[in-house]
This record gives structure tokens, sequence and C-alpha cells, in this order.
């Protein structure tokens, strides 16, 4: 088992499951400390990288399209530190960051793991009912209806058009980005057969802000609303007939962590829980 636990955070890998504790620290960004802990499957991991900085650098973690909902919505654009899948690591704690990424990927190289689209959601999607507040705007959403609501900082057109509210079937997509530059940070809904695309302060189906600059929890609201609509399920690859190479990688990763538990880089608990998973991992195969 690989563990990395830093003030932004805890990352456990078992071998079949990541899992993301984020941090106590009250400079831990609002969404993250919002969304909670998060369980990532083996499955829905594309790779991991250590990625060096200055101070210490970021351990990330990069998932299939498919498989989690608040990454497609996102599309790369939340950036730290409110990425839930990107963790602060001090310069003191770089080496096993790096072990860390290292394990993830060993394991995914063993299993063979695919890294191209998930027809279904991997990770859990948020719960509902859901509401964030951001810039000029409220948006409340129930699994059936979302509905917004403007606050003293919305424009006189919005504020004309009043409280909007309309259900999940209406809407064709749902679009969000950070606040960048000059420009808004945005939650907007698509609906069908919608007019033509307004700016960001006049849409009554958008609610925008340009202080905030990953826009509070409203990127949460943003994956509720996509887990729900209907997705177009890629075209998968047939599935690979087994191989003895599996099991041969399997035995390797074996002998491996062996010599990894006699040299004292794991502990007898880390090199047991290890060796748990990949003979769990061979007798599936």
């Amino acid at each position: 088992m690989a563990e990395i636990a830093v003030p932004d955070g805890q990352w456990t890998f078992n071998g079949e499951l990541l899992r993301i504790v984020p941090g106590s620290d009250k400079r831990v960004d609002e969404l993250r400390r919002t969304l909670g802990e998060v369980e990532v499957p083996l499955e829905a991991i594309a790779g991991a990288a250590f990625e060096p900085g200055r101070k210490g650098g970021h351990l990330r973690l990069r998932l299939r399209k498919g498989a989690d909902a608040l990454s497609d919505v996102v599309a790369g654009a939340l950036a730290a530190p409110a990425d839930p899948y990107r963790l602060a690591v001090p310069k003191a704690r770089a080496g096993a960051a790096e072990y860390f990424a290292d394990e993830v990927r060993d394991t995914l190289r063993v299993f063979e793991t695919p890294s191209g689209p998930c027809d279904a959601y991997l990770l859990r999607v948020p719960d509902v009912p859901i509401t964030a507040t951001a810039g000029d705007g409220q948006v409340f959403f129930d699994g059936e209806r979302i509905r917004l609501e403007w606050t003293g900082w919305a424009s006189s057109d919005k504020e004309k058009m009043g409280t909007q509210e309309f259900p999940l079937t209406d809407v064709a997509s749902v679009e969000w980005k950070p606040q960048s530059g000059m420009g808004y940070g945005t939650l907007r809904f698509r609906v069908k057969g919608g007019g033509p695309s307004l700016p960001p302060q006049k849409d009554p189906r958008c609610v925008a802000w340009s202080v905030q600059r990953f826009g509070g929890t409203t990127a949460l609201v943003a994956a509720a609303v996509l887990a729900r609509l209907p997705r177009e399920l890629p075209e998968l690859p047939p599935a690979p007939a087994p191989d003895d190479d599996v099991h041969d990688a399997v035995l390797r990763r074996l002998a491996e962590l062996g010599r990894l538990h006699q040299s004292g880089v794991l502990t007898d608990d880390e090199f047991a829980a290890a060796k748990q998973a990949m003979i769990r991992r061979l007798q599936e195969s």
C-alpha cells in the first residue's frame, strides 16, 4: 500500500482503490472541502505523475474520460488549489510523492488498465439537492429542476427577467469555466431550442462571476447536472482475450514487492496489503 499525508490532504492507494481525503487546513479550497472524501477505483485512472515545483510540487491524478462527471464538466480548467485530483506536496515530501505516482503507474501497467473513455461513471456523482452561489446568482438543482435566483450583483437585464426555473429535460448541455483575466467565470445551461447566445451578464440561463477565480462550488452543481443528462456512449474496442503475459507481469510485481519488503522500503502491513491486492487481481484475470 502507498500513502502520502501532507497539510493539503491524504492519498492512499492499495492497488485497487485510491482514496483522497482533503486536508483540514483552512486554506484548503471550498470546493474540495465540500466534495469531501473521494474514492477512485483503479479502472477509472488513466495516469499519475509528480510535477515538481520550486517549493515542492503537485501529485496529480489523471482520470479516464467519462469516469468522473466533475472532471468531464471542468475539462481540465479547474487548476490547483480547487482541483481534488491535485495534491500540493512540500519539498520534503517530494520523494514520497514520486514513489506514490510510481506505484499507481506500475499497477496500471501490470493490469493493463484501459485508458480510453468509460461507458459509465465510475466515481460517485454529486448528491442532490445541491446549491451554490457565485457572482450574480444562486443555482439550485434537485435532480429534476434547475432554478436560478439573482443576487445584488446581477445586471438589470437579469433582474427584469426574474427567477428562472426549468426542468432538466429541457437542458441540452451544461458548461462551466473559471474566471480568467478580464473575462467572467460562468455556469451556463444550454436549453433545447434556445435562442442566440448572449453575454454572461445578460444570459438568463447563466450564473456569472468576475472575482472568484473558481466560482465556489458551482462546478459541483455542473457535475450533478451533467451526471443526470443522457450521455452518448463511446464505441469501445472489444475486450482482449486473456493473455499469459498478464499473469507473468503480476508474478514479477509480486517478486518486486518481496524485494522492497526485505529491503525495508515496505512495512509488514504495506507488503501484506499490496500482496493481497495483487493475488486477487491474479485470481480474477
